[in-house]
């Protein structure tokens, strides 16, 4: 491919292990730039499949851990991360850890993003976990400010707040996953916008799984992301 790859489109490989998502990456090739690898591929050799997409094809990567714990923890586990050389890593929105994530990022180039509401999640959830009454789209806008004031170099949020965060002072790269492309099933996510529409909104970068890997061809369906964005 003779043109600058897009790097706005990220696959989630949210496949069991290392080998099959290097076999899915194989599939994939040149039609993606950035991959996600998640919590759910850590015992199968996630880390190992971040450096060999990095390292061996050139790949950017995400590293969706959600990191949240005590900040000397969360210091030091960022820290161990960051030698890699990976370029994208999820901790949860809250200031103190996002104040942590970055003293173990210092010196790397590795960019900090907060979770603000998982994309999954409904008021009843929020109720649930004893998080405090309100407007659900108001408490993830103010959790991205929060974390933007405590120095995250970006947040994670649904399609749907992408252009309330956009508009907040000092706000940065803004990643959304929820994105599924016009037709394809909604899975377990609830806010949910199409590729095209989340990067009106302010998306910097969406994250797409299901639609891609489940696909019987996954080069043609990431393909296919790309085209609704050039659109």
């Amino acid at each position: 491919m003779g043109c600058v790859m897009d790097e706005r489109l990220i696959v989630a490989l949210d496949v069991p292990n290392a080998v099959a998502g290097l076999d899915l990456a194989g599939r994939i090739g040149d039609a993606a730039g950035f991959y996600k690898i998640g919590l759910g591929m850590l015992t199968g050799g996630g880390l190992a499949l971040a450096r060999e997409l990095k390292d061996e094809h050139g790949k950017r990567i995400f590293l969706d851990m959600k990191l949240f714990d005590i900040g000397a923890t969360v210091e030091a586990a960022v820290r161990g991360l960051a030698q890699f050389d990976l370029d994208f890593l999820t901790v949860h929105g809250d200031p103190h850890v996002i104040r942590a994530a970055r003293e173990g990022a210092a010196g790397s180039s590795l960019k900090i993003l907060g979770v603000t509401i998982l994309t999954s999640l409904e008021r009843a959830d929020l109720d649930a976990g004893m998080i405090r009454p309100g407007d659900l789209h108001e408490i993830t806008v103010e959790r991205a400010a929060r974390a933007f004031e405590a120095g995250a170099d970006g947040i994670i949020c649904s399609p749907r707040e992408a252009a309330a965060i956009r508009a907040l002072p000092g706000a940065g790269l803004i990643v959304t996953p929820g994105v599924r492309p016009a037709g394809a099933a909604l899975g377990d996510q609830k806010r949910v916008e199409t590729p095209a529409a989340a990067i009106a909104a302010g998306a910097d970068h969406i994250v797409v799984g299901r639609p891609i890997w489940q696909a019987a061809d996954p080069r043609a369906a990431a393909q296919a992301v790309l085209s609704e964005l050039a659109g």
